[in-house]
């Protein structure tokens, strides 16, 4: 059975490159070197944003910060707020920046530009339209952000997106889909790629998994640790831990690519034990493509 969700994670790549090509014509709208700001999101957006904080301020472009929509402190100074939202309609977002319009520029990244109220709330937008997604869980929209912000900041692209293709190619074996829990570690921008994979991993298949920075990982979440669980890293692997993971009897992968290249693996993994388990990676239960509310 096909589905969307993994059509959308193969057609990444492209989106990827799109972003990079796109970069020339919305330089303008990102923040200027110097500035202090705050990336927002919510969920998959979310993890995305502590991304592309983390990657800005590495390059040395100014302070950056990331929060999740609904815990954005008011009483901070900024010089923009970038906002991410596939659907522009997600209730915490767009109560930010209707709460801060007026009073500081603000960015939305959007995968859905026509009839978008966080279009018509923020004071400038990118349309990312063409990485949009059909299903609920998000994969390529929040990707090609990132991949617009590594363009921002210097990366090469280029061998992001042949990397990426590369392990579009990779065979998911049996093991990898039958193993019911897996934490997944990262440092410095990867820490929210970690994040990430883990929400996909419990989103599409319903199952255990974990995330953390990877030196906090021997602070306790390696109690856990086992024969039949994954420890799955994202990024370079520390001196030490290897034999520490190896002697809990839990099974170590190792980041063999870039990151991002990595998070696509990740994410297929999760696709095939979803379909391991007859469950559908498009629907999860209890979600929705927009979360609207009413809640205060």
């Amino acid at each position: 059975m096909a589905f969307l969700t993994d059509d959308e994670i193969h057609s990444q790549p492209d989106c990827w490159q799109q972003a990079a090509d796109l970069l020339d014509d919305v330089r303008g709208l990102l923040p200027a070197d110097g500035e202090r700001v705050a990336f927002v999101g919510t969920g998959t957006a979310w993890f995305m944003a502590q991304a592309m904080a983390a990657l800005r301020e590495k390059a040395g472009m100014g302070e950056s910060d990331a929060y999740v929509a609904s815990e954005f402190p008011r009483t901070r100074r900024y010089d923009r707020i970038v906002v991410l939202t596939r659907s522009g309609a997600t209730t915490d977002v767009n109560r930010l920046l209707a709460d801060v319009q007026g009073q500081l520029p603000t960015l939305a990244l959007l995968g859905n530009f026509d009839d978008s109220p966080s279009a018509d709330l923020a004071d400038a937008v990118i349309d990312l339209s063409f990485a949009d997604e059909a299903s609920v869980v998000q994969t390529r929209f929040a990707t090609t952000a990132l991949a617009l912000t590594r363009a921002w900041v210097g990366d090469d692209l280029d061998q992001v997106v042949a990397e990426a293709r590369e392990a579009l190619q990779v065979r998911i074996t049996d093991e990898e889909v039958e193993v019911d829990q897996v934490t997944y570690l990262g440092r410095g921008w990867t820490v929210g790629l970690a994040h990430e994979a883990a929400l996909k991993f419990r989103q599409c298949s319903q199952s255990w998994s974990e995330s953390y920075p990877v030196m906090e990982y021997r602070h306790g979440p390696i109690a856990v640790a086992e024969p039949g669980r994954v420890v799955w890293l994202l990024c370079r692997t520390p001196l030490g831990l290897v034999q520490r993971i190896h002697d809990t009897g839990a099974t170590l992968v190792e980041c063999q690519r870039d990151p991002m290249a990595e998070l696509i693996l990740t994410q297929r993994v999760a696709v095939g034990r979803a379909m391991k388990l007859g469950l559908s990676p498009d629907v999860p239960r209890n979600l929705a493509r927009a979360v609207q509310h009413d809640d205060e």
